[in-house]
């Protein structure tokens, strides 16, 4: 009984910390446009701002609803609200929760998967904060010649597909019979809409893993 009050009171109060960082974040994410509206006595005609978010926030709306449902079983409650927070999470955020339990031999719905999901992400929102203003202090002087110099701008274009393609080697190679299906059914969307974005794609691929591994797991083709 006192496990559970004590699993209770962490659950509870992670949840209030959630919202508040959660609010917070907004708040001071809308408080930089009005602070200029305000200083400078100009504001957007609100027929304006609703023609420009039917143009792309239906697609980001139903994107941000999806993204709570598959992140949060993969992040835990304490990854999902820092992640959502810190930003960058399929990039950063998920890759580094998912190492660090797989480093850390946990699953992901465990209690130990929680704390360790939180930890690496909270750890990840430092360093890259971190990183982030050492680069841009060491590299702003030359980062137009980096990103534009004929030699070096084919590899920025790549970082994201290495990224993923360094991390799902590892899965893939340890789970290659349920990785067979995901990946065919991608190739297929990619071969027939090349451009759609991660996010639009994070969906269809998760739906495909956990659909193809139900099957062949009732098929008993894996254990």
């Amino acid at each position: 009984m006192k496990k559970n009050k004590t699993e209770k009171s962490y659950f509870d109060l992670v949840h209030t910390w959630g919202r508040i960082s959660s609010i917070s974040a907004l708040c001071a994410l809308f408080s930089f446009p009005l602070a200029i509206c305000i200083y400078l006595n100009v504001w957007p005609p609100i027929s304006g701002v609703i023609k420009g978010l039917l143009s792309f926030a239906i697609v980001f709306w139903a994107s941000s609803v999806i993204e709570v449902f598959l992140y949060t079983p993969m992040l835990g409650a304490g990854g999902t609200y820092l992640s959502f927070v810190t930003g960058n999470i399929p990039n950063l955020k998920l890759p580094c929760a998912l190492n660090a339990m797989e480093g850390a031999e946990v699953d992901p719905n465990s209690e130990e998967g929680e704390v360790v999901s939180t930890i690496s992400i909270a750890t990840s929102s430092i360093v890259t904060t971190i990183v982030l203003a050492i680069g841009v202090l060491a590299f702003a002087p030359f980062l137009d010649e980096f990103t534009s110099s004929p030699l070096l701008k084919p590899a920025f274009e790549q970082v994201q597909p290495a990224l993923f393609g360094a991390l799902a080697a590892g899965y893939f190679s340890k789970h290659w019979k349920i990785s067979i299906f995901p990946i065919l059914i991608m190739v297929v969307i990619l071969l027939v809409s090349p451009g759609l974005g991660a996010s639009t794609l994070l969906f269809p691929g998760i739906v495909a893993s956990v659909g193809g591994a139900f099957v062949m797991w009732k098929l008993k083709w894996v254990k």
